[in-house]
């Protein structure tokens, strides 16, 4: 069994009230106490935040942090389980250049992607955890991006893409991943949604809102069944970890 989980951290510095990040990390422990997924994705991981997070999850070794970077660098992390092998890594931008610090024209942020492949014993997994821009175009742009990125892997090895897209499954840039409305010659190439409809909100802006966008996904595909989804949404003391909710999803290895 693989599992995974996926978090927007909410930006660090962020003036967020009883909801700042000295008060909320506490939640953090609790959580993974619970959940000791094999792979975590982490968006808008500021490097303190980082740096606690690897503290309390000592199990894990790490990649997508950049050093030396800016203060108010936001980085997209993925945590594996030390069971694991990194056997190759990249990071790059979603832009025409994505090999340096830069961004499409229109993006707000210059938005990027952390990939991983993993090995454990005989079995291999790619996994991908990305956050997108706001605009549209740019999120379709930065789709395409990430699948040509894909297609220098082989297609035998299942992958898993987590993050925060910033928009739902309603939208030009979903079809990308997943293929609908698009010639399927090469059906493998697309992904499904470890979640159905009704999809479930998961931006709640600290409210605990269960009518928000769902804007977070866990997409996948190759040899791989999933066996479960959720969406937590546990507090502590009255603290949610993030404006968004954790997702949680267990996935068999075919094959």
């Amino acid at each position: 069994m693989i599992s995974v989980l996926t978090l927007n951290l909410r930006f660090g510095l962020a003036d967020d009230g009883p909801n700042n990040w000295q008060y909320r990390k506490k939640v953090f422990p609790h959580l993974f106490e619970k959940y000791r997924p094999d792979f975590i994705g982490f968006q808008e991981a500021n490097d303190f935040q980082t740096d606690f997070l690897n503290g309390i999850l000592t199990e894990y070794d790490f990649i997508g942090k950049r050093s030396p970077s800016p203060s108010f660098w936001q980085d997209i992390i993925i945590f594996y389980k030390k069971t694991w092998t990194c056997v190759y890594r990249e990071h790059f931008f979603l832009s025409p250049t994505p090999t340096i610090p830069s961004r499409f024209r229109e993006s707000l942020w210059p938005r990027q992607c952390t990939l991983g492949m993993f090995k454990n014993g005989n079995n291999m997994i790619i996994c991908v955890n990305t956050h997108l821009d706001f605009d549209p175009l740019v999120q379709i742009k930065s789709a395409k991006l990430i699948m040509e990125r894909l297609q220098r892997f082989p297609r035998d090895v299942p992958v898993i893409i987590v993050g925060d897209f910033n928009t739902t499954p309603f939208s030009a840039c979903y079809n990308i991943f997943t293929g609908h409305g698009q010639k399927l010659e090469e059906k493998e190439c697309y992904f499904k949604n470890a979640f159905k409809k009704p999809y479930p909100g998961t931006h709640h802006g600290f409210t605990g809102s269960l009518n928000g966008d769902y804007i977070d996904w866990i997409l996948y595909r190759g040899n791989i069944f999933k066996q479960d989804c959720r969406v937590i949404r546990n507090t502590i003391d009255g603290l949610y970890p993030s404006d968004h909710f954790p997702l949680y999803a267990t996935f068999k290895l075919i094959g």
